[in-house]
Protein backbone atom coordinates (compact mmCIF):
# COMPACT_ATOMS: atom_id res chain seq x y z
CA UNK A 1 0.00 0.00 0.00
CA UNK A 2 2.40 2.05 1.16
CA UNK A 3 4.95 1.41 -2.13
CA UNK A 4 1.58 2.29 -4.22
CA UNK A 5 0.87 5.94 -2.66
CA UNK A 6 4.76 6.84 -3.02
CA UNK A 7 4.65 5.45 -7.05
CA UNK A 8 1.38 7.94 -7.15
CA UNK A 9 3.57 10.57 -5.66
CA UNK A 10 6.18 10.29 -7.64
CA UNK A 11 4.00 10.36 -10.80
CA UNK A 12 1.88 13.11 -10.03
CA UNK A 13 4.68 15.97 -7.47
CA UNK A 14 6.76 16.77 -10.42
CA UNK A 15 4.30 18.16 -13.20
CA UNK A 16 2.41 19.32 -9.90
CA UNK A 17 5.51 21.52 -9.37
CA UNK A 18 6.23 22.70 -12.69
CA UNK A 19 2.97 23.71 -12.99
CA UNK A 20 2.96 25.51 -10.07
CA UNK A 21 6.57 26.99 -10.83
CA UNK A 22 5.14 27.91 -14.32
CA UNK A 23 2.10 30.16 -12.89
CA UNK A 24 4.45 31.85 -10.48
CA UNK A 25 6.69 32.70 -12.96
CA UNK A 26 3.94 33.73 -15.85
CA UNK A 27 2.58 35.93 -12.81
CA UNK A 28 6.15 37.37 -12.29
CA UNK A 29 6.27 38.32 -16.16
CA UNK A 30 2.90 39.96 -16.20
CA UNK A 31 4.11 42.92 -13.19
CA UNK A 32 7.31 43.01 -13.46
CA UNK A 33 6.94 43.35 -17.44
CA UNK A 34 3.21 44.94 -17.25
CA UNK A 35 2.02 43.34 -19.65
CA UNK A 36 -1.49 44.33 -20.55
CA UNK A 37 -4.42 41.98 -20.43
CA UNK A 38 -4.96 42.04 -23.71
CA UNK A 39 -1.66 40.71 -24.49
CA UNK A 40 -1.19 38.02 -21.80
CA UNK A 41 -3.86 38.51 -18.22
CA UNK A 42 -1.49 37.42 -14.98
CA UNK A 43 -3.18 34.05 -13.32
CA UNK A 44 -5.03 36.05 -11.00
CA UNK A 45 -6.74 37.82 -12.73
CA UNK A 46 -7.92 34.51 -14.52
CA UNK A 47 -8.50 32.50 -11.20
CA UNK A 48 -10.89 35.55 -10.41
CA UNK A 49 -12.95 34.98 -13.50
CA UNK A 50 -13.07 31.88 -12.99
CA UNK A 51 -15.27 32.02 -10.06
CA UNK A 52 -17.27 34.61 -11.53
CA UNK A 53 -18.10 32.34 -14.63
CA UNK A 54 -18.26 28.93 -12.87
CA UNK A 55 -22.27 29.09 -13.14
CA UNK A 56 -21.58 29.40 -17.01
CA UNK A 57 -18.51 27.13 -17.28
CA UNK A 58 -19.95 24.46 -15.86
CA UNK A 59 -22.67 24.00 -18.68
CA UNK A 60 -20.61 24.49 -21.07
CA UNK A 61 -18.21 22.04 -20.20
CA UNK A 62 -21.29 19.65 -20.28
CA UNK A 63 -22.81 20.81 -23.57
CA UNK A 64 -18.89 21.04 -25.42
CA UNK A 65 -18.65 17.81 -23.46
CA UNK A 66 -21.65 15.81 -24.40
CA UNK A 67 -20.54 16.69 -28.13
CA UNK A 68 -16.68 15.55 -27.85
CA UNK A 69 -17.98 11.91 -25.95
CA UNK A 70 -20.41 11.77 -28.96
CA UNK A 71 -18.47 11.77 -31.67
CA UNK A 72 -15.64 9.89 -30.10
CA UNK A 73 -17.70 7.07 -29.29
CA UNK A 74 -19.11 6.71 -32.74
CA UNK A 75 -16.08 7.74 -34.61
CA UNK A 76 -14.37 5.34 -32.53
CA UNK A 77 -16.53 2.24 -33.29
CA UNK A 78 -16.76 3.17 -36.97
CA UNK A 79 -12.67 3.56 -37.42
CA UNK A 80 -12.79 0.00 -35.79
CA UNK A 81 -14.99 -1.89 -37.20
CA UNK A 82 -13.73 -0.40 -40.40
CA UNK A 83 -10.34 -1.11 -39.78
CA UNK A 84 -11.33 -4.96 -38.57
CA UNK A 85 -13.22 -5.53 -42.17
CA UNK A 86 -10.09 -3.77 -43.94
CA UNK A 87 -7.97 -6.36 -42.64
CA UNK A 88 -9.49 -9.19 -43.64
CA UNK A 89 -10.34 -7.74 -47.54
CA UNK A 90 -7.84 -6.30 -49.39
CA UNK A 91 -10.44 -4.87 -51.80
CA UNK A 92 -11.78 -3.18 -48.61
CA UNK A 93 -8.25 -1.60 -47.81
CA UNK A 94 -7.77 -0.59 -51.39
CA UNK A 95 -10.56 1.49 -51.51
CA UNK A 96 -10.95 2.57 -48.09
CA UNK A 97 -7.29 3.78 -47.63
CA UNK A 98 -7.62 6.74 -50.05
CA UNK A 99 -10.85 7.95 -48.46
CA UNK A 100 -8.85 7.89 -44.93
CA UNK A 101 -6.37 10.23 -46.55
CA UNK A 102 -8.75 12.42 -48.10
CA UNK A 103 -10.58 12.43 -44.52
CA UNK A 104 -7.27 13.29 -43.04
CA UNK A 105 -6.74 16.74 -44.19
CA UNK A 106 -10.56 18.03 -44.65
CA UNK A 107 -10.77 21.05 -42.83
CA UNK A 108 -12.91 22.16 -40.10
CA UNK A 109 -12.99 25.34 -40.94
CA UNK A 110 -14.66 24.80 -44.22
CA UNK A 111 -16.61 21.95 -43.10
CA UNK A 112 -18.46 23.08 -39.98
CA UNK A 113 -20.56 25.90 -41.81
CA UNK A 114 -21.60 23.30 -44.51
CA UNK A 115 -23.16 21.08 -41.88
CA UNK A 116 -24.45 23.83 -39.85
CA UNK A 117 -26.54 24.49 -42.68
CA UNK A 118 -27.39 20.81 -43.50
CA UNK A 119 -28.68 20.23 -40.17
CA UNK A 120 -30.14 23.64 -38.77
CA UNK A 121 -28.73 26.25 -36.74
CA UNK A 122 -30.19 24.51 -33.31
CA UNK A 123 -28.73 21.47 -33.57
CA UNK A 124 -25.55 19.92 -31.67
CA UNK A 125 -25.37 17.04 -34.22
CA UNK A 126 -23.13 19.08 -36.97
CA UNK A 127 -20.73 19.24 -34.19
CA UNK A 128 -20.74 15.71 -33.28
CA UNK A 129 -20.39 14.86 -36.88
CA UNK A 130 -17.07 16.85 -36.92
CA UNK A 131 -15.48 15.35 -34.03
CA UNK A 132 -16.00 11.97 -35.68
CA UNK A 133 -14.57 12.77 -38.66
CA UNK A 134 -11.57 14.17 -36.79
CA UNK A 135 -10.92 11.02 -34.07
CA UNK A 136 -12.05 8.42 -37.24
CA UNK A 137 -8.85 9.02 -38.82
CA UNK A 138 -6.08 8.09 -36.38
CA UNK A 139 -8.00 5.38 -34.42
CA UNK A 140 -8.66 3.75 -37.70
CA UNK A 141 -4.90 3.82 -39.17
CA UNK A 142 -3.24 2.80 -35.99
CA UNK A 143 -6.12 -0.27 -35.01
CA UNK A 144 -5.16 -1.07 -38.81
CA UNK A 145 -1.22 -1.13 -38.26
CA UNK A 146 -1.90 -3.27 -35.24
CA UNK A 147 -4.55 -5.70 -36.66
CA UNK A 148 -1.43 -6.22 -39.54
CA UNK A 149 1.18 -6.70 -36.75
CA UNK A 150 0.26 -10.81 -36.19
CA UNK A 151 3.37 -12.94 -36.63
CA UNK A 152 2.98 -15.35 -39.26
CA UNK A 153 4.10 -18.02 -37.23
CA UNK A 154 1.38 -17.22 -34.68
CA UNK A 155 -1.20 -17.39 -37.18
CA UNK A 156 -0.11 -20.52 -38.78
CA UNK A 157 -0.17 -22.13 -35.22
CA UNK A 158 -3.47 -21.16 -35.05
CA UNK A 159 -4.35 -23.14 -38.02
CA UNK A 160 -2.54 -26.08 -36.72
CA UNK A 161 -4.85 -26.48 -34.11
CA UNK A 162 -8.16 -26.05 -36.28
CA UNK A 163 -9.02 -22.37 -34.55
CA UNK A 164 -11.72 -20.77 -36.52
CA UNK A 165 -11.78 -16.96 -37.93
CA UNK A 166 -13.10 -15.84 -35.26
CA UNK A 167 -10.73 -17.64 -32.61
CA UNK A 168 -7.85 -16.69 -34.51
CA UNK A 169 -9.28 -12.76 -34.06
CA UNK A 170 -10.10 -13.26 -30.40
CA UNK A 171 -7.38 -14.92 -29.07
CA UNK A 172 -4.39 -13.36 -31.41
CA UNK A 173 -5.22 -10.59 -33.43
CA UNK A 174 -7.68 -8.37 -31.08
CA UNK A 175 -5.01 -8.53 -28.28
CA UNK A 176 -2.20 -7.90 -29.98
CA UNK A 177 -3.39 -5.07 -31.96
CA UNK A 178 -5.07 -3.49 -28.66
CA UNK A 179 -2.01 -1.15 -27.99
CA UNK A 180 -2.34 0.08 -31.03
CA UNK A 181 -5.89 0.82 -30.72
CA UNK A 182 -5.39 2.39 -27.28
CA UNK A 183 -2.81 4.69 -28.90
CA UNK A 184 -4.99 5.58 -31.24
CA UNK A 185 -7.76 6.27 -28.98
CA UNK A 186 -5.40 8.73 -26.60
CA UNK A 187 -4.36 10.57 -29.82
CA UNK A 188 -8.26 10.64 -30.79
CA UNK A 189 -9.45 11.81 -27.08
CA UNK A 190 -7.76 15.27 -27.58
CA UNK A 191 -8.49 15.64 -30.32
CA UNK A 192 -12.20 15.08 -29.67
CA UNK A 193 -12.51 18.62 -27.45
CA UNK A 194 -10.27 20.32 -29.76
CA UNK A 195 -12.85 19.82 -32.55
CA UNK A 196 -15.83 19.85 -30.89
CA UNK A 197 -14.45 23.47 -29.67
CA UNK A 198 -13.10 24.61 -32.94
CA UNK A 199 -16.58 23.47 -34.20
CA UNK A 200 -18.52 26.06 -31.81
CA UNK A 201 -17.06 29.01 -33.73
CA UNK A 202 -18.99 28.62 -36.90
CA UNK A 203 -22.79 29.22 -35.73
CA UNK A 204 -25.02 27.20 -34.05
CA UNK A 205 -26.03 27.15 -30.52
CA UNK A 206 -24.30 29.67 -27.79
CA UNK A 207 -23.94 27.34 -25.69
CA UNK A 208 -20.43 25.43 -25.16
CA UNK A 209 -17.02 26.54 -25.00
CA UNK A 210 -16.18 27.35 -28.14
CA UNK A 211 -19.05 30.17 -27.90
CA UNK A 212 -18.05 30.88 -24.21
CA UNK A 213 -14.41 32.37 -25.40
CA UNK A 214 -15.32 34.10 -28.51
CA UNK A 215 -17.78 35.88 -27.00
CA UNK A 216 -15.44 36.85 -24.36
CA UNK A 217 -12.89 37.79 -26.58
CA UNK A 218 -14.93 39.96 -28.73
CA UNK A 219 -16.23 41.78 -25.86
CA UNK A 220 -12.47 42.18 -24.83
CA UNK A 221 -12.75 40.20 -21.98
CA UNK A 222 -9.53 38.96 -21.93
CA UNK A 223 -9.30 36.97 -18.28
CA UNK A 224 -12.70 35.45 -18.78
CA UNK A 225 -11.81 34.25 -22.29
CA UNK A 226 -8.67 32.58 -20.65
CA UNK A 227 -10.83 31.45 -18.07
CA UNK A 228 -13.14 29.26 -20.53
CA UNK A 229 -9.52 28.10 -22.36
CA UNK A 230 -8.76 26.56 -18.91
CA UNK A 231 -11.82 24.81 -18.61
CA UNK A 232 -11.43 23.60 -21.90
CA UNK A 233 -7.66 22.65 -21.08
CA UNK A 234 -9.59 20.64 -17.85
CA UNK A 235 -11.78 19.05 -20.35
CA UNK A 236 -9.44 17.46 -22.48
CA UNK A 237 -6.95 16.40 -19.75
CA UNK A 238 -10.43 14.37 -18.14
CA UNK A 239 -11.22 12.89 -22.11
CA UNK A 240 -7.16 12.04 -21.71
CA UNK A 241 -6.90 10.55 -18.16
CA UNK A 242 -9.99 8.54 -18.92
CA UNK A 243 -8.74 6.55 -22.14
CA UNK A 244 -5.38 6.06 -20.04
CA UNK A 245 -7.28 4.87 -17.54
CA UNK A 246 -9.16 2.30 -19.75
CA UNK A 247 -5.97 1.27 -21.17
CA UNK A 248 -4.57 0.35 -17.80
CA UNK A 249 -7.37 -1.58 -16.73
CA UNK A 250 -7.73 -3.84 -19.97
CA UNK A 251 -4.22 -4.36 -19.88
CA UNK A 252 -4.09 -5.17 -16.30
CA UNK A 253 -6.77 -8.11 -16.90
CA UNK A 254 -6.13 -11.83 -15.63
CA UNK A 255 -4.92 -13.56 -18.47
CA UNK A 256 -3.25 -10.37 -20.62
Amino acid sequence: MRATIRSNLRAVLPPVLLGLLSLAAWQALVVLADIQPYLLPAPTAIATQLGLVMPVLVPALIATGTNALLGLVAGSVIAIVGALIASRLWIVDELVTPVVAAIAVVPIVALAPVLTTMFGATSETPRRVIVAIVVFVPVFVNTLRGLRQVLPVHRDLMRAYNASNWQLSRTVTIPGALPYVFTGLNIASSLAVISAIVAEYFGGLQNGLGSRITSAAANSAYPRAWAYVFGAILLGVLFYATTLAIERAVSRRPGR
